[in-house]
């Protein structure tokens, strides 16, 4: 059963992951019962705290910030803007992606549907597990990324992948795939931003 607050550590940060599917009150109760937690786990040189997982209100994230500085003086990072797709979608169009043909799709790719296009490909909706989306070159989905998406599958190592989330098993950019498992520490995490780094395809 999940925790309704969890604490872990990954490398050298401190990841406070927030149950999604439990109420804020719920949330905010949890968490002051993981402070003594928390101040064992947390050391000054691993700065600063950051929070996943239930988007929050701005006010409810002043609580939480409250909560944790009335303990510990730490600068606290929350990802509600990368769930919100800021963060991805910004980066995405800061890339110099270059010129394209662009093709725009308005609503959700459904399990068992596919689409192609030599150039960019850009979704306003959700591409559902099962669904499959190929391009030349970029894709930018404006919604949760849950299926297939293979950007870059003439070899363009350039491209980019972004969503307001990325909770997909698997992304390919040119011939370069990235698996993510469950029991994987990046899965928990919330990214909305993927690119391809040396021989790899890191998220952001």
């Amino acid at each position: 059963m999940a925790q309704v607050v969890e604490i872990r550590l990954r490398k050298d940060e401190l990841i406070i992951t927030l149950n999604e599917k439990c109420e804020y009150k719920e949330i905010q109760k949890a968490l002051k019962k993981k402070i003594p937690e928390l101040k064992k786990l947390y050391k000054e040189d691993r700065t600063p705290i950051f929070v996943t997982g239930k988007v929050l209100k701005n006010k409810e994230i002043e609580e939480i910030k409250n909560i944790i500085k009335s303990e510990i003086n730490v600068e606290i990072e929350f990802d509600s803007p990368k769930v919100l797709g800021l963060y991805g979608i910004k980066k995405a169009y800061n890339q110099d992606i270059g010129a394209s043909t662009t093709i725009y799709h308005k609503g959700s790719i459904r399990s068992g549907q596919k689409i192609e296009n030599e150039g960019s490909i850009v979704i306003i909706g959700d591409l559902n597990s099962g669904a499959e989306v190929i391009a030349g070159e970029n894709i930018i989905i404006l919604g949760r990324l849950m299926g297939l998406a293979h950007a870059g599958a003439k070899g363009n190592k350039k491209a980019i992948i972004a969503a307001e989330k990325i909770e997909t098993p698997q992304l390919r950019i040119s011939n370069i795939v990235k698996s993510i498992r469950k029991e994987d520490d990046e899965y928990s995490v919330k990214y909305t931003f993927a690119s391809v780094k040396g021989d790899k395809i890191e998220l952001e």
